[in-house]
């Protein structure tokens, strides 16, 4: 039986009352909790606290998996661990394992936590922990004042797309077995296994600037959610700047070399799987460009177009394909009218500011990180595991 746990006490100093003060609309208790009833995975959820109003607040959720119950004041004092509350519920209830979720961490979701149960369930693993991956240089001072790196050299470094970065804890969850608890006293022990969660997931919310920055995340979630998506028969994308990072890089012997990225090759193969149309159209004419296409099996490859519209209206006349049932991903000005004119018109995070402001959907990440894939899953979104549509066309 995997349970989650969710600790919430009324006596927060940085912020009164934060766990049930609204955050984009909603209570923030409230996002976590809704993330941990998706969760297929998960069997009860239990919240602990010690405020009456945090009680009421909760229950008034109405959710099915969903049970409040009190914690000790010694568990809920200003310098207790939440570890404390943890065993006190774990000597009191019955479980296999505890996911330990805490509510300063809204941005969690389903997925994240059925994610890192699969991670959990992996052999010999005892414990799993959210992270999330940081490409900074790190630099540690010592007792002269001196500094020096410790994750890189300095003479030697790394570009961003080829430096790994580093695993930081964001402390949205934490897996563990009850035995494993109660012997260690810790919520994590043994051999750990890590989740890694979306790089925007970083922040915790324990003091009021963190606030703001969660609130526009989760607003911004929220509109996602709230896109219609039409049908997509033909889903067609720019090439640089969408599936590369726009860079143009060469060799000492003066070749000319781009980075596309794998996730993306497999979105379009999610699409070709589908049946849905795949192509790029590029203002740019270049072998690279080509050779991708070609390895990605792609059904259109134009290249050195000025008129994107009309090429692409061209298609859909071809086709039979109507502008509506067209998705589009591009990047700058040359790509405005068709993301204007098609019924999914789509930027990438790193798209000039018209092209943003103009699309029905952009992407948080960049292109040549894969921005495309990012676009694609949203496009199929509108789809069940049977393959069978749940969103209406608006």
């Amino acid at each position: 039986m995997n349970v989650a746990f969710i600790p919430v006490r009324g006596g927060s100093k940085s912020i009164p009352l934060k766990n049930i003060r609204e955050i984009a609309g909603k209570p923030l208790v409230y996002w976590t909790v809704k993330a941990a009833n998706d969760c297929q995975d998960i069997d009860m959820i239990y919240v602990a606290t010690d405020s009456n109003k945090i009680r009421e607040v909760v229950e008034s959720f109405d959710l099915n998996k969903v049970q409040v119950i009190g914690r000790s004041a010694g568990s809920a004092s200003d310098t207790a661990s939440t570890e404390s509350a943890m065993l006190e519920f774990a000597e009191q209830h019955y479980f296999d394992n505890i996911i330990l979720i805490q509510a300063t961490s809204p941005l969690l979701t389903a997925d994240d936590l059925s994610g890192g149960i699969a991670e959990f369930k992996k052999s010999s693993t005892d414990s799993v922990i959210s992270v999330v991956r940081q490409k900074r240089f790190h630099w540690r001072m010592n007792e002269e004042g001196f500094v020096r790196p410790t994750n890189y050299d300095i003479f030697d470094r790394p570009r961003r797309q080829d430096f790994n970065g580093y695993l930081v804890e964001n402390g949205a969850f934490y897996i563990t077995g009850r035995e494993n608890l109660l012997s260690s006293k810790n919520r994590i022990s043994g051999n750990i296994r890590a989740y890694e969660m979306d790089e925007s997931t970083y922040f915790e919310i324990d003091e009021p600037s963190d606030w703001l920055i969660i609130e526009k995340q989760l607003e911004n979630k929220m509109k996602r959610n709230e896109i219609v998506i039409p049908e997509i028969k033909m889903f067609l994308t720019d090439c640089d700047g969408c599936l590369t990072d726009g860079g143009m890089y060469y060799s000492e012997n003066g070749d000319e070399l781009k980075k596309f990225n794998t996730l993306d090759g497999m979105g379009f193969r999610l699409l070709q799987e589908r049946g849905i149309l795949t192509g790029i159209i590029t203002g740019e004419k270049r072998e690279l460009n080509r050779r991708r296409a070609e390895k990605l099996g792609l059904n259109v490859y134009e290249e050195g177009i000025v008129d994107k519209l009309g090429l692409v209206k061209k298609l859909c006349k071809e086709l039979d394909i109507e502008l509506q049932n067209v998705a589009y991903v591009g990047d700058d000005i040359n790509d405005l009218e068709v993301i204007e004119a098609v019924g999914f018109g789509c930027s990438v995070a790193n798209g000039v500011k018209k092209v943003r402001e103009a699309s029905i959907y952009v992407s948080q990440k960049s292109g040549g990180e894969g921005a495309v894939r990012e676009i694609i899953d949203m496009a199929l979104s509108i789809y069940n595991e049977e393959g069978e549509r749940y969103k209406l066309e608006s």
